[in-house]
Parts: C-alpha cells; structure tokens; sequence
C-alpha cells in the first residue's frame, strides 16, 4: 500500500428527553409548524438564563456505562464562539476542557470523548424570498462523539456507525434517525506514506447515510492520494459529500479550538456528578438493558444463523418479540429458538401488529412445529390469525384444518394420485432427474392443502415410484 489512510469519527445524535437542553419548549424538531416550540431562552433573548436539562446528561452518562466511559466528576458547560444565522446566540452552549465522558470503546474502536450540547437551529434555502430559519431544532440536547483516530478503512466506520445506532436505540435515548438529521456522521481523514503518522487531516462534514459515510471516506482517499502524488499539497479544511455527483467539495478551511474562543459559561453552574443521586453508578447500571454484544452471544448459543441475529436486533419491535419469545422457550423446548429466529425475522418482519401477538401463544406454535404437529406453510397461514388471540393454539390448529398428517397409511392414495396424474414428471425421476422429486412434492403438499408432513410424502414418492 502506498498510502496509510487513518480515520477518526464524529458522531452527533439528538438525544430523546421531552424537553430541549437548556429551556422547558417541547423537544420536537420535527414539528409539523415552524417556529411552533420556542421561547425567549432558545431564541437567546436579552436576560435569559440557562437551565441544563438533568434528564440529557442522565442519558449520556448511561452511555458512558454502557461502554465502559470513565465518568467525570466535575463538568462545566462553554460558550463555542461562532456566528452562523442558526445560532441565535452566535455562539454554542457545549463543553470543551471538562466532558462528561472520556474513553470508553464500541465495536472495538476506542473513544476518546463524550459530552453534550445543544443543536442549532434548521436553515432551508428553498423558498424565492430568501433563506428561511426554522427554531424548533434549537437547543434540542445533542451528544457528541469522538473517537480515537484508529480506523483505517470505510468498511469499519461504516460498521461502528451502525453498531452505535443500534446502541442508541437500545439505550432508549435516541431514535438516531439518520435521514431526519437525528444522527450525523463526520469523518476526519487523513493518509500519509508512512505507517502509523497522520497526515493533513481532512473533516466531511454531516453525512445522512452510512454508506454516504463510506463512499466519502473511499473518494477522500483517493482524492488525496492523486494530489499526493501531483505533488500538490493538502490543505487542512472542512468538505461537504455531494450524493448526486459521489464526491466532497471543498466548503471552508478548517476551524481549530483557538478560533471558537471556548470560555466557560458564567450563567450555567459547575457541575459535581457525584453529587447527584441520579448519576451514581449503581442507579445507572439498573438502566441499562440487555445490550446488542451480549444479545449476539447469548442468541449464537441457540446457533441462529448471525444476518438473522443482526435482522431481529436492529428492529425494536422484533427485538422486544423476540427476547419474549427465548425467555418462553428456554423453559418449554430450547431447540424450538432457532425455528422461531427464522419465523420472527422472516414472516414478521414489518408486521406492525407484532406487539399484539402474545409470544407465549407463538412459542406453543413453534412447538407444534417442531414436533411435525403443524407444517410451515399451515404455521404461515396461522401467523395473522394469532394477532389478539388467547386461546389454545392446539384447537386453533385443529379448526383451521392444519394438523399435519404423518401418517404413511393416510397418504398413500394421494402419493397413487400425484404419480397417476404425473406421469412426464415420474417417468423423468425415472431417468434420474433428481429435482423433479421437489415438483411431485409440492403436488402433495398442494392437494393436502398444507397438512401433509413433506418428509412422508417425499418418501412414500420415492418408494412407490420405485416399484
């Protein structure tokens, strides 16, 4: 390799309270009228104080617990000096010297910080009167972050970008929707011809997709590389990611610490975490749920294939069945999880009534499935009949016709009626054309509407085919 690319990530995710950071206005940024959640603190009037908002840095610190952040004990907020028309203040309440977190790891990426802060204001540039600013957006509480300069490839920030969406979410703190904004990815990138230095280090700025982040990533790359090797020099400086066009644009040259003149804010009062009864690590650590790491290794157990893993996990809604439907089985037929992996992330994938199926009703069904009592396609058929069903899955199967038929002595005249209808197809297996059998099969399990056991039919096929 002629060059070593080094890769450091900032990550900004709007955090889920009910309030903004620093003002009581709803947390809406989304809000279907502009302008409908403000007041004279996020508009930055004259005489206004800040009150930071305890339920946001609750949030952060039980991120830090849930990859292993050592947590300040003292914090303060500051003041990051700029002027941008959405930012009222023309300047930013955040935190520089003192965060609320530091290390910790994810995916195996080091982290180097964490803290909060608000969010600006939405400009739009759409209208023919001129540029418009919308506020319900500002001060929403932000988190904020930075990982240590150790990835060297886009596959694997693309890959810690979803593994911390996920962790967000499971956390409950943020929807870290990435095409409403509620996520942002920036990518510091730098290559240098020798391993292990860092060279001129190049920020993409708020990428809405993560395969945006690694095509930015792979473009910037290569874009240095050909200047590199022009032998013109890079400049350190902030890009934007064009979709239309796959590549970065230059926007700005990049600001350094020293030019937001960072002060501490007088109006915000020091913080002493372990002060606070909320913030104590034991209080956290009951908040913390079943994280996606241990779900892998404990679902891994069952030997549920990873994509189907990764399928169940990353939906909110197939997660919270799922783990249900584990805790039910564990208890009953631990061998019917894997059975119940393929159905949940398959058949109920998207199903927006899933929290109204009781997973118990579920679980007696993968049972009966496992057992030959019912076929997959009757168990598919079923499916939409257990949404606010409580009754006796057994009876429901029975009334519905779909008790799988095992029996040899019951199927033999319908395995007589498929070879007399087939003959083409039978003569053809004759010849041995091997996948014609999968054809004959699917004739039993069509005229048996489901109930026939297939592994039967296919053998009572083969034996009276052979005769």
């Amino acid at each position: 390799m002629k060059y070593f690319p080094t890769i450091g990530l900032e990550v900004h995710a709007e955090l889920s309270t009910q309030s903004k950071m620093f003002c009581g206005c709803k947390n809406e940024p989304h809000a279907a009228e502009v302008n409908d959640h403000i007041c004279p603190v996020c508009l930055a009037h004259p005489g206004t104080l800040p009150v930071p908002n305890q339920e946001a840095v609750g949030m952060v610190l039980k991120f830090g617990q849930a990859v292993g952040a050592t947590k300040a004990d003292f914090s303060e907020f500051d003041r990051k000096n700029y002027f941008y028309p959405d930012i009222p203040k023309a300047y930013q309440i955040s935190q520089y010297a003192f965060p609320f977190l530091t290390g910790g790891e994810l995916n195996g990426i080091k982290l180097t910080r964490v803290h909060l802060e608000e969010d600006t204001a939405r400009s739009s540039h759409e209208s023919t009167k001129g540029s418009e600013v919308d506020f319900n957006r500002a001060g929403v509480p932000l988190m904020e972050l930075v990982t240590e300069p150790v990835i060297h490839d886009a596959a694997t920030a693309g890959d810690f970008g979803r593994e911390l969406q996920l962790l967000l979410r499971t956390l409950n703190i943020s929807d870290a929707n990435m095409e409403k904004g509620e996520m942002r990815v920036e990518a510091n990138i730098s290559i240098s011809a020798i391993e292990g230095e860092l060279g001129t280090k190049v920020e993409v700025k708020n990428i809405n997709s993560f395969k945006a982040v690694e095509s930015a990533i792979d473009f910037e790359i290569k874009r240095q590389a050909a200047a590199l090797d022009a032998g013109e020099i890079l400049v350190q400086e902030t890009r934007g990611w064009d979709e239309n066009t796959s590549s970065t644009f230059a926007q700005r040259s990049k600001e350094t610490a020293k030019d937001y003149r960072y002060f501490p804010d007088p109006d915000i009062p020091k913080i002493v975490i372990s002060e606070i009864s909320d913030f104590r690590d034991s209080v956290l650590a009951e908040k913390i749920p079943v994280l996606p790491s241990k779900k892998r290794e404990i679902y891994l157990g069952y030997a549920i294939p990873a994509q189907i893993i990764e399928t169940i996990i990353s939906d909110k809604g197939l997660d919270s069945f799922f783990a249900s439907v584990v805790s039910a089985l564990g208890n009953k037929q631990s061998n019917a999880v894997q059975l119940a992996a393929n159905y949940v992330s398959v058949d109920l994938k998207g199903n927006s009534d899933i929290d109204k199926i009781d997973p118990t009703v579920f679980c007696d069904l993968m049972v009966m499935i496992h057992n030959k009592e019912v076929g997959s396609r009757g168990a598919k058929d079923l499916l939409p009949k257990l949404v606010d069903f409580t009754g006796d899955i057994a009876d429901l199967v029975s009334s519905e016709g779909l008790l799988q038929n095992s029996d040899p002595t019951a199927l033999l005249p319908m395995i007589e009626k498929i070879i007399e209808d087939n003959p083409s197809q039978v003569a053809e297996y004759r010849d041995g054309k091997q996948t014609v059998l999968k054809f004959l099969v699917g004739q039993g399990m069509k005229m048996s509407q489901g109930s026939a056991d297939p592994l039967v039919v296919e053998q009572l096929l083969v034996s009276e085919i052979s005769k």
